[in-house]
């Protein structure tokens, strides 16, 4: 009933656009009326190239991603459980970090070329370092009576971390991940439009560059709803792994 209810203002906004474009006789080379655009998005949805371009963004992303997340996190729990190689790492992992991904684009067309290898590259970096912090930090504050449990049962560094550290981090190391998949799509779509020719962000490019506004807001309505669709699918499987984490929100 929630979700219903929060659809109220955007189709209350898409009905005012109808009658607006109704009203004026809307007839531009860069905005469409709202029919206009479901009637691309169907055809969109009913061709094979529109599926091919989603599958082009949600795999360079997702590989990028699971690339990322796994050099972030594994970097997170080193960081936080061996502070030597924290402090020597520390200044290099804050010079990238607020580096914008998009700048690195030229270096990476340099060394992958186009496609999928550079796509996945950018995205890799995007998401490796909120991963990193979101981590460490959640490491750092492990109970630190779980860790003398651990010295005092001899446990080895791998025990500790696989018995110790990730069961009681697990739950926040989910929400990196959900921040981090939100953050993917952006910055593949980003990449898209900026430099790769491939996927949905290229694909929004050439119906803008070509003059076609409906084509472009409906590839633009699509991206909307695939990371809506992301953001709740995640949610719902975070509910259903940590419960406990759903229940102290409400």
């Amino acid at each position: 009933m929630t979700a219903l209810k929060g659809l109220a203002l955007p189709i209350g906004l898409l009905i005012v656009w109808q009658i607006a474009a109704m009203a004026t006789g809307l007839q531009s080379d860069t905005l469409a009326a709202p029919d206009g655009i479901l009637s691309a998005l169907v055809a969109g949805l009913t061709s094979a190239p529109f599926w091919v371009d989603t599958g082009d963004t949600l795999a360079a992303g997702g590989m990028g991603l699971a690339l990322g997340f796994s050099v972030g996190a594994g970097a997170g729990i080193l960081f936080a459980l061996v502070p030597p190689v924290s402090r020597i790492l520390r200044v290099t992992v804050e010079l990238l970090r607020p580096l914008p991904s998009i700048a690195i684009v030229p270096i990476a067309l340099l060394i992958f070329g186009f496609g999928y290898q550079l796509e996945v590259a950018i995205v890799a970096f995007a998401t490796c370092f909120p991963v990193l912090v979101l981590t460490e930090s959640a490491v750092r504050q492990v109970e630190p009576r779980l860790s003398e449990v651990a010295r005092a049962l001899g446990l080895t560094a791998w025990a500790r971390i696989t018995k110790i550290v990730l069961p009681a981090v697990l739950p926040r190391l989910f929400v990196a991940l959900r921040l981090a998949a939100g953050i993917a799509l952006i910055v593949a779509i980003t990449v898209e439009i900026a430099a790769n020719p491939i996927g949905l962000g290229s694909r929004l490019l050439r119906a803008a560059s070509s003059l076609r506004p409906e084509d472009m807001f409906a590839t633009l309505f699509w991206i909307a709803f695939l990371g809506w669709a992301l953001n709740w699918g995640m949610l719902r499987l975070q509910s259903w792994l940590f419960p406990a984490m759903s229940r102290s929100k409400r």
